[in-house]
């Protein structure tokens, strides 16, 4: 990985792609956009529930409606909007209307329980809720309390105002408030391997160098192209998709096809219905389509790339899943929320692709440095040898919101299996645990568990004394 050479006794590795220019003065907005002229009247969201269609100069003005909107709520520069929502345009509109006004947008999961919504609702400091229907009743009391205006985004809910009627009221914010780079646009939460959730305070600059990591230079790392149609069936309030998924399909000019929640046979429609090149997917979507018997390789034919991440993939389930989908080049990525969240892409999902290893995660990403450290004396280490990550670049996070000794610039996160001499590193993530309470249960291990049972719809962890 990079061009460090073998003998060297501390490797930092680099990309194999050069590094490229990168707009440093852009907000996140303005980057997305920046090649408007040349796609405004190609589709950009394509909601797949109701097959509305919004071309790339509709979401520009959507957005600014949605800015209006919620400027008229009172959200302003420095405030900070809680997107509680499922997969839907809306998101998009709300995401963007934020960043226009110099806000940044904490996204949760609308079927998280009252309690969690409110702690992170509580702790981010957001000046509005954007919900659906079904989500309404867990934070009206809450919001009640505090004088937090509730937007729902799917019909009239008694005291709630819907969205579009507040956009279709509004002007179209005239100008973007002015931001510094630094200034943050995306507050996600993320517990890591420690504990209850923090936001991670992700910024103009940081999302900007994510992307353009992924998606920018002559031989992008990630290619995407204007012709490209992009699955997006990953949740938004997942960094991943968020990143990854709409922020790299907007830049690039992609139609994004917004799936509200995966179900395998709408998959297929929506795949053939509107020639899906693109899937990013995570594990258990590629085990249900590889062991599903309604899924052959004709419902998928379209499909160019699949990128896998979120969770680690072994070669065998590779395997299985390539025979469905034989015309594809599929890959894993490796990131944390807290690294932008991109450390690593797959090499085949370049526009001169390399070849790369299955059950790989990928090498590091252009305009970015890593090493690997001994996690008791910190001293950087060689090739081949376990340690922890140390990953260094503008995509990092901020810092993490009210989180008292956080650091910017650099982030660990423990490498547990052995540095692959070449093109590629492979990890498993043992300390990426799921945590509950006192209880802690390793991903791959609960997705092992999950395998070996036949119809299992849910998955919990559950504290048993001993």
């Amino acid at each position: 990985m990079g061009s460090v050479p073998e003998d060297s006794a501390a490797a930092v590795f680099r990309s194999k792609l050069p590094d490229i220019e990168i707009p440093r003065g852009l907000s996140l907005q303005a980057y997305c956009f920046e090649r408007l002229p040349e796609v405004s009247s190609r589709p950009c969201l394509i909601d797949g529930q109701t097959g509305a269609v919004h071309t790339y100069a509709d979401v520009e003005l959507l957005s600014r409606r949605a800015a209006a909107a919620l400027r008229a709520l009172g959200v302003g520069r420095g405030g900070v909007v809680m997107s509680l929502l499922r997969n839907c345009p809306e998101f998009a509109f709300v995401f963007l209307g934020a960043a226009r006004l110099g806000a940044a947008t904490t996204t949760a999961n609308p079927f998280y329980t009252p309690h969690e919504i409110h702690r992170q609702a509580d702790a981010a400091g957001a000046r509005v809720i954007v919900t659906e229907a079904c989500a309404v009743d867990k934070v009206r009391a809450f919001a009640a309390e505090r004088g937090v205006p509730v937007v729902s985004v799917d019909g009239a809910t008694d005291g709630c105002p819907r969205l579009r009627d507040l956009m279709d009221a509004a002007e179209p914010l005239a100008a973007d408030e002015e931001v510094d780079p630094d200034d943050v646009v995306a507050l996600p939460y993320s517990s890591g391997t420690t504990g209850m959730p923090k936001g991670v305070m992700l910024t103009h600059r940081s999302l900007v160098t994510s992307v353009a990591q992924q998606v920018d230079g002559e031989n992008p790392n990630l290619y995407f192209s204007k012709d490209d149609v992009v699955l997006c069936v990953l949740p938004l309030f997942h960094i991943y998709s968020l990143n990854s998924v709409l922020l790299a399909g907007l830049r690039a000019g992609c139609a994004i096809v917004i799936m509200r929640k995966f179900e395998i046979g709408a998959l297929v429609e929506l795949v053939r219905a509107h020639g899906v090149t693109v899937a990013p997917f995570v594990p258990p979507i590629v085990v249900e389509i590889a062991k599903s018997p309604r899924v052959g390789a004709a419902d998928l034919a379209s499909i160019r790339m699949v990128m896998s991440g979120a969770a680690p993939m072994g070669k065998d389930l590779q395997d299985a899943f390539m025979a469905k989908i034989p015309n594809a080049v599929l890959g894993q990525g490796y990131g944390m929320t807290e690294a932008g969240p991109v450390l690593a892409m797959c090499l085949a999902f370049a526009k001169e692709p390399f070849e790369v290893k299955s059950g790989s995660c990928g090498t590091v990403v252009r305009n970015a440095e890593l090493k690997i450290v001994d996690p008791d004396t910190g001293a950087s280490l060689g090739r081949n040898q376990p340690g922890e990550i140390c990953i260094r670049g503008e995509q990092i996070m901020k810092v993490r919101h009210r989180c008292i000794g956080a650091i910017a610039g650099k982030f660990k996160n423990r490498l547990s299996e052995r540095l692959n001499v070449g093109l590629d590193w492979s990890m498993s993530q043992h300390r990426d645990a799921i945590p509950s309470a006192l209880l802690s249960t390793h991903k791959s291990r609960a997705a092992t568990a999950h395998d070996s049972v036949h119809d299992v719809t849910s998955l919990a962890g559950i504290k048993v004394p001993h």
